[in-house]
């Protein structure tokens, strides 16, 4: 069977304010946000990142997220980048330090609410 090379090319996200929430998202990624009726595209800030689309929402937002996106910053940082993040408009929701060897990470909510996490692993020996 071939293997097939999916890569993700948008994360796709509703949004009371698209056009506040795009430039959250473009702070965050170093990405610059263009828009057209309303809704607001991040291209990938640079080769092999991703890119963000953000509309406006349709409905309320459920109470529990099912997915939320994953950031992984290199061994060392991840504490500075959540005070950058923090400036920015993002809450610290909490930390998971010690849970597991192979990874440690902050759970964060940008300004409307959405979780994501930021990653760091230690080098490996």
């Amino acid at each position: 069977m071939p293997v097939t090379r999916i890569t993700l090319g948008a994360v796709n996200m509703e949004a009371a304010d698209p056009a506040s929430l795009a430039a959250f998202w473009a702070a965050l990624t170093g990405s610059t946000p263009s828009g057209a009726d309303g809704a607001f595209y991040l291209p990938p800030a640079e080769p092999g990142g991703f890119a963000m689309f953000f509309q406006p929402m349709t409905e309320a937002r459920p109470e529990r997220a099912t997915m939320h996106l994953d950031l992984t910053v290199p061994w060392g940082e991840r504490v500075g980048e959540v005070e950058r993040l923090e400036a920015l408009g993002a809450t610290r929701r909490w930390d998971v330090l010690d849970e597991y060897p192979h990874v440690q990470w902050t759970t964060m909510a940008d300004p409307e609410g959405n979780l994501f996490c930021v990653a760091e692993h230690p080098p490996t020996a």
